[in-house]
């Protein structure tokens, strides 16, 4: 057994193991909002992100006596979260590529990308397809490694990069289209 991760919210915790709902409720108000972010980035809908977040605490609160403790419980809870999430997208019927071809080449940056909001990468990661949208929120976001990745959603390690490159490819497609859409709007607006 590894070493013990300390909590720093170990009190609400063994309150939690004991039923009490006042513990229960903190801890919910503690991680309520990464945990529906983390969802909402892997699933893209709000509703379904709030359906998976109310489970995965239920299922949290039911299994509190599983917790080894070896990770924080915040990680804990998130690898609930995105394993409901990921059986959400899998009910859906997203399958993910299967693919053996080489990697492709990463292109360099483009300078019109430099000036692109935060609101707008979310808005562009948003708009990807689920395989897309998953792998990059993943690895980008949650901070999965491939290997963690590929264990994750079944696949060969070498698949979870050529989806990881070609969402980002992707991503940076629309980036560039909605960027010069911009550009466009602004140049005929003050024409206009």
């Amino acid at each position: 057994m590894g070493k013990k991760y300390f909590n720093i919210h170990q009190d609400l915790l063994d309150r939690c193991q004991e039923g009490d709902q006042r513990a229960q409720f903190e801890i919910y108000r503690l991680y309520y909002r990464s945990m529906y972010n983390s969802s909402l980035r892997i699933l893209g809908n709000p509703e379904e992100a709030e359906d998976i977040m109310q489970e995965s605490f239920l299922t949290a609160f039911r299994k509190l006596k599983s917790y080894s403790g070896e990770v924080s419980f915040g990680s804990w809870l998130k690898k609930i979260v995105i394993n409901r999430s990921l059986d959400l997208l899998r009910k859906r019927k997203v399958i993910f590529e299967e693919l053996h071809a080489e990697l492709p080449v990463a292109t360099e940056n483009d300078p019109e990308l430099n000036q692109i909001s935060v609101d707008e990468v979310k808005s562009a990661i948003a708009s990807l397809p689920d395989g897309y949208r998953t792998i990059l929120s993943l690895i980008l976001l949650e901070g999965y490694d491939h290997e963690e990745v590929s264990e994750i959603l079944g696949i060969k390690n070498v698949s979870s990069r050529t989806q990881f490159s070609r969402a980002r490819q992707k991503l940076r497609e629309i980036l560039t289209v909605n960027r010069k859409k911009k550009i466009e709007e602004g140049i005929y607006g003050y024409m206009g």
